[in-house]
């Protein structure tokens, strides 16, 4: 069930990365059932705060009428950051599932984690690495596409 899930935060995930976005995907599931999908729209709508996790918070909520997402899950491609982990937190995800591990930023065990190692008034299980070869590929053609692109406009200077 978990890959299921994961399969479709990867085709958000696809999406960023079409439009030149971090490739990164995140799917709120209650019941069993996805209610909320979103991707990274940071560059594209010129907002920091429009991470893919932030953005199906917003939706999912909307979705159920309520901020509390007591019993939701939250399947993410890329471990979250600060900001999404608070959001996290805030929104009360029962469960979140990260693809893979964000070694400069994440916030749910790799260079923090504000998910365990603090006294919030909520806690979420998590479990890591769910498709993450796949998670991390889709963001290795990202920066590498990236890397590429810079170096050949710096040819054209």
């Amino acid at each position: 069930m978990e890959e299921k899930f994961m399969k479709e935060a990867l085709k958000e995930a696809q999406k960023a990365l079409e439009i030149e976005e971090v490739p990164v995907g995140a799917v709120i599931v209650r019941d069993g059932k996805i209610i909320a999908r979103a991707h990274n729209m940071k560059e594209s709508k010129k907002d920091a705060t429009c991470h893919a996790e932030i953005l199906a918070i917003k939706k999912a909520c909307k979705k159920i009428d309520a901020w509390r997402l007591l019993d939701c899950e939250m399947y993410v491609t890329l471990e979250p950051c600060s900001m999404c982990a608070g959001a996290l937190i805030n929104s009360r995800i029962k469960k979140l599932y990260i693809g893979t591990d964000d070694n400069k930023t994440g916030a749910c065990g790799s260079v923090l984690n504000l998910l365990k190692d603090y006294k919030f008034n909520h806690k979420i299980e998590v479990e890591k690495y769910i498709l993450k070869e796949e998670c991390e590929k889709l963001l290795k053609e990202f920066f590498k596409f990236l890397r590429k692109r810079n170096k050949s406009e710096k040819k054209s200077i």
